[in-house]
């Protein structure tokens, strides 16, 4: 991708770098910025989830099963198997959708009475209460929505032992595993144990997970249900507010239509712009030979842009491009092969049942500048300042 390309991204990652699909970097990392080459790296099985957190979890005693988002092999294999009918979807429409709905015009009755409200805060509002119900979290104290902030901050610490800051964030992070295991993990694994119900606890004790096992999965799921489409619905929305042709032909599409121009948008501004693999044994990638143990990270931005798959002007938003993006017209904003987020179908189902209510409204506006900020481990963003408002009742 050259610098001079035409471009209506709201989340600048830097200018994107032309040249090779697949390069080493100085610092020894394999870097793959083509589709075709993304795809080898995700589907292989030769390779094996690398960055998140990964060398803490690796640190865990070994009769502690490790989340699925850090499985590998056949083991996480038959994890998302048995996982996947959570998912399904004849099961997103027949479960999900109603609760959608009546979340998002609860969402919608908060903004009626206020006047103005953050979007980012009914965003995660509308993921936390559709995750926690496929989750199990049905069982919380108050403040679930508050304790989920403060486990994912806008700026993470490291935490450590040899500095006062370090300290501080050791300290932190623990006490915030321990309020979210107390006021909500624990009191869903006791009604759980009296009654089982049809969702992710239910499955996780049955499996013979322990406490803390169950702990690490929620919070998973969390991560990757929760906060990711929060910042989905908020680049959506800023996107429609900036386009007013796009905004119309979204508030007049019918739902198939909608959830294509959302998918193009999120195909344009991938919540998660990098993924890391390492390789468990010699493969070839885009035509290179990778060594065994090499650290591969692809970098979803542009990985999404490559010209050869989207065709023409791949900096901007055409819904409807050539079928060539493989899992889907979002490209590989969901990852791809066997850790492909399974909650793909939920999150862009989701974000059109909210946003198609809110642009519904008569006179509804935004007001502010949106404030980008990034987390550079898996080139991410949050958008925060992106105030909605509706005109002053008479």
């Amino acid at each position: 991708m050259g610098d001079a390309q035409e471009t209506v991204r709201k989340v600048d990652r830097g200018p994107g770098r032309s040249g090779c699909p697949v390069s080493r970097g100085e610092d020894g990392t394999w870097r793959v910025r083509g589709y075709a080459a993304a795809r080898e790296v995700l589907r292989s099985t030769e390779t094996v989830q690398a960055g998140l957190g990964i060398e803490t979890v690796e640190k865990l005693p070994p009769r502690i099963r490790r989340p699925v988002l850090y499985q590998d092999g056949p083991g996480h294999r038959e994890q998302r198997r048995q996982t996947a009918r959570f998912f399904t979807p004849r099961r997103v429409d027949e479960h999900y959708r109603e609760l959608m709905t009546r979340v998002a015009q609860e969402q919608v009755a908060v903004l009626r009475r206020a006047g103005r409200a953050q979007l980012s805060d009914l965003s995660f509002t509308m993921a936390i209460e559709v995750v926690r119900d496929i989750i199990g979290l049905t069982h919380s104290r108050p403040g679930l929505k508050r304790r989920l902030e403060r486990f994912f901050p806008e700026e993470f610490g490291r935490p450590g032992l040899t500095s006062a800051h370090g300290l501080y964030w050791l300290v932190r992070q623990n006490m915030n595993w321990l309020r979210i295991h107390l006021a909500d993990v624990r009191p869903a694994i006791r009604a759980h144990r009296r009654r089982e119900r049809d969702d992710l606890i239910s499955h996780l004790l049955a499996d013979g997970c322990s406490d803390a096992e169950i702990l690490g999965e929620c919070l998973t799921y969390a991560a990757a249900g929760m906060v990711t489409t929060r910042e989905f619905i908020s680049v959506a929305a800023w996107h429609l507010f900036d386009d007013p042709a796009l905004r119309e032909r979204y508030r007049a599409a019918r739902e198939p239509e909608r959830l294509a121009l959302l998918q193009e948008i999120l195909r344009l501004e991938p919540v998660v712009g990098r993924l890391s693999r390492r390789t468990t044994a010699p493969v070839e990638i885009g035509g290179i030979r990778v060594d065994a143990g090499e650290l591969i990270t692809v970098h979803v931005d542009e990985v999404n842009a490559d010209p050869q798959v989207v065709g023409d002007d791949p900096l901007l938003l055409r819904p409807g491009r050539a079928p060539g993006l493989g899992p889907g017209a979002a490209g590989l904003a969901f990852g791809d092969g066997a850790h492909r987020c399974p909650g793909a179908g939920v999150a862009v189902l989701e974000a059109d049942v909210l946003l198609s209510r809110l642009f519904a409204l008569d006179g509804l506006r935004v007001t502010g500048v949106p404030r980008v900020s990034f987390k550079d481990e898996i080139g991410g963003y949050e958008i925060r300042n992106l105030t909605v408002s509706l005109p002053a009742r008479r």
